[in-house]
């Protein structure tokens, strides 16, 4: 498996950007995929996730902001981000793995696309 993130760039505050992760090899549809961010000298945290069940997770300062939605016919995960805040700078990775997963323990998570930056001025 094979993830492709893209979407990232420059905005200011308040602008949205939409990110998205395209998956590429024999996924099948019983997999999790998912989000996180990770700022200079920090550890990579969840932003949010699909479970394969159905079930979503958000970190709690980007709920009512950011939204994580699939397009299954082309294997593509988004992440729809409104009202982009500075702190919400960082390089951004989607992850994918499948069944059961502990979604914001991102050593849980066994493929990984490439970052992408995501800058916000101020």
């Amino acid at each position: 498996v094979q993830l492709q993130a893209s979407g990232g760039g420059l905005v200011q505050a308040g602008d949205s950007l939409r990110l998205s992760c395209a998956a590429y090899g024999r996924t099948g549809s019983r997999y999790s995929m998912g989000w996180f961010r990770q700022r200079p000298g920090q550890e990579r945290e969840l932003v949010a996730a699909r479970i394969f069940s159905g079930g979503t997770v958000y970190a709690d300062s980007v709920k009512g902001r950011f939204t994580i939605s699939r397009d299954g016919s082309k294997n593509t995960e988004y992440l729809q981000m409104n009202s982009l805040k500075p702190e919400d700078t960082a390089i951004y990775y989607c992850a994918l793995d499948f069944g059961s997963v502990t979604p914001r323990l991102a050593r849980a998570w066994n493929f990984w696309g490439q970052g992408t930056q995501v800058t916000v001025s101020s």
